[in-house]
């Protein structure tokens, strides 16, 4: 007898997975790039791409070309560019291995004393087999490295000393006053300041044509001026915005964000200037209420106003110290109603002491 194969019928376009397995076809990956939050999706991949800071940048491409680089220090606001110009000088050393030649932590991982001794120690100390790799020194990026505790740093200066030949450090950090001063000493500093308006403007500039948004000109403005100098920000409000309505504007940007309008600061400054305590009180608490404001967003708007109006020093600087106690007790969570009246109170005597300065 002659046994003949088990032959199996199968329809040719069915296909069987077994639970729980991700299949992504072709079709699918456009809604993956779109799920991509663009923080990420528009990060710098080179030194070139980084938006601002072209000295440091340059300073710091100069030094990795003539294989010099040294330990480096970044400390600055966040959203400035500092981890995205270290992973940059990463790929531009590296290539597409990168990732295999650096150890990259940030606060989320656990950087007490032990890891300092044991992880970081162990990858410093083992020996690189770069193939394919110019640049043979490995990379240590600790991100936010003013949250490691103050015996993690002590430990961490002498794993510096002692593989200084095999291993470059990088430390990333928003306070560089955290930073024990043995560690500043031995890295050089660079510090990211808030971006200009203007590149932030380029920037977004490039995303929304990229993307092909609808955003008006007082809507790009307004994105610009809530950013304070922070790109990630930035991004993230207008992909917000993008989310919540498709002609992005001015009015849009600010109740995506739940920031007060401009023309609503102004209201507000009038009626603390001229109205009545109780009808100052009335009216600002039930605009507050209708618009959901928060009375932190509306004193920080509204000391931004003050500075414009025309009044004595001495008026000035006794009005920006009442308003600076009520934002830090507002931290602490106080009464907001109680807050609110004592802002129409500063205002008050202010107005008096304005009365009193005329006659």
């Amino acid at each position: 007898m002659t046994t003949h194969p088990m032959e199996i019928d199968s329809d040719g376009d069915d296909h069987t997975h077994s639970a729980g397995e991700c299949v992504i076809g072709s079709e699918d990956l456009p809604a993956f790039d779109k799920a991509i939050p663009w923080v990420e999706k528009y990060r710098p991949q080179s030194l070139d791409d980084v938006a601002a800071h072209r000295d440091i940048v340059d300073t710091i491409d100069k030094l990795t070309t003539e294989n010099r680089l040294p330990h480096l220090l970044l400390y600055g606001p966040p959203g400035t560019g500092k981890t995205s110009t270290i992973l940059a000088v990463a790929r531009k050393l590296y290539g597409s291995r990168f990732r295999n030649m650096i150890l990259e932590l940030n606060a989320s991982d656990d950087r007490g004393i032990d890891v300092v001794r044991q992880q970081i120690q162990d990858f410093a100390s083992t020996q690189s087999l770069s193939f394919g790799v110019k640049y043979s020194v490995k990379l240590v990026l600790l991100d936010e490295a003013d949250a490691m505790t103050k015996d993690a740093q002590f430990a961490l200066r002498r794993v510096i000393e002692k593989y200084t030949k095999s291993t470059r450090f990088a430390l990333i950090c928003n306070h560089v006053n955290k930073i024990i001063p043995a560690l500043q000493s031995r890295c050089t500093r660079f510090r990211f300041a808030p971006l200009d308006a203007v590149h932030v403007t380029e920037r977004m500039k490039h995303v929304i044509k990229a993307e092909g948004l609808d955003v008006q000109d007082d809507g790009l403005v307004a994105l610009v001026r809530l950013s304070n100098g922070d790109m990630r920000k930035a991004l993230n409000i207008l992909q917000s915005t993008h989310m919540a309505t498709q002609q992005i504007t001015e009015e849009a940007i600010y109740l995506c964000t739940g920031n007060p309008l401009p023309k609503d600061i102004e209201q507000i400054s009038y009626w603390l200037l001229n109205e009545q305590y109780t009808d100052s009180f009335k009216r600002i608490e039930e605009m507050k209420t209708r618009k959901g404001l928060a009375l932190v967003d509306i004193i920080r708007e509204v000391i931004m106003f003050v500075f414009k109006i025309k009044m004595p020093s001495a008026v000035r600087v006794q009005l920006m110290n009442d308003l600076a106690d009520i934002e830090y007790r507002l931290s602490f969570g106080c009464n907001d109603k109680l807050q609110l009246g004592s802002v129409i109170a500063s205002f008050t005597r202010a107005r008096s002491a304005l009365v009193a300065a005329a006659t």
